[in-house]
């Protein structure tokens, strides 16, 4: 009787939109360190108009190169030299950022950029890495193409949000930046322990509990500046009052 109720096509109904809130939700949570390592980057430019530029052009990019890895993914996971590569890749970003050198308020700058054309193959490549490592679980979790793929859309979406609002916390936390790259080395750590021997590779569940923990510090100090504007408000620049012309 379980077999049949399974087998009808109400549950198979079913089944196509959970499979979607599933995968969409994996993203989302997957999607966190991949966004902050996107906003630190984009955060070498100097304006904001460049850094949202970069973000919207760098992430068109990125989901072109997304969705062919998930068209050549069944072909890709032969290959445990793209894995490496991309391993290779986030972990050189954590060394160069932890071995840059420190502001004066003790930020660290690790990518700065002359030109926005050279923080938009970063960000696409970046994410990229960071998708042999999501569309790998995606496609345990479901058959259908077209659902990894719509996944994967909504996955780059999400990005570019989460992306927008990190790069306004990097600036009011101290520690998240360094809590972001830190993170990095973990999905770095991650796919290198899936080229050496994949019975090595930590479940999901502790992924994202160690990742979870590591943001939880990142978002535990608030940088001075917003201190002190938050407390004495009257450090603040005062408008000017409006000049009212004579008649």
């Amino acid at each position: 009787m379980l077999d049949q109720i399974l087998d009808s096509s109400l549950a198979l109904s079913l089944k196509t939109p959970l499979l979607l809130i599933v995968l969409v939700v994996l993203e989302a949570v997957l999607s966190a360190d991949n966004a902050i390592a996107l906003a630190a980057i984009a955060q070498g430019l100097g304006d904001r108009k460049s850094q949202q530029y970069a973000l919207n052009l760098g992430l068109v990019f990125a989901y072109v190169l997304r969705m062919i890895l998930i068209l050549t993914a069944t072909w890709v996971i032969k290959y445990w030299q793209f894995e490496l590569l991309g391993a290779l890749y986030l972990l050189w970003l954590v060394f160069n950022y932890f071995t840059s050198q420190e502001d004066e308020k003790h930020h660290h700058h690790s990518i700065q950029f002359q030109s926005l054309w050279q923080a938009i193959p970063l960000i696409a490549v970046t994410d990229l890495a960071f998708s042999l490592d999501s569309v790998t679980t995606a496609i345990a979790i479901a058959d259908d193409l077209w659902l990894i793929l719509m996944g994967g859309t909504i996955g780059v979406i999400t990005l570019r949000f989460l992306a927008e609002l990190f790069i306004r916390w990097l600036q009011e936390f101290t520690y998240l930046e360094d809590a972001g790259f830190v993170t990095v080395g973990f999905v770095g750590i991650r796919l290198l322990l899936r080229v050496i021997n994949p019975e090595l590779v930590p479940p999901e569940w502790l992924m994202i509990s160690l990742i979870a923990m590591v943001f939880v510090w990142g978002f535990s100090k608030r940088s001075n500046s917003v201190v002190e504007t938050s407390v004495h408000p009257e450090n603040q620049p005062m408008e000017e009052p409006e000049k009212i012309s004579s008649p």
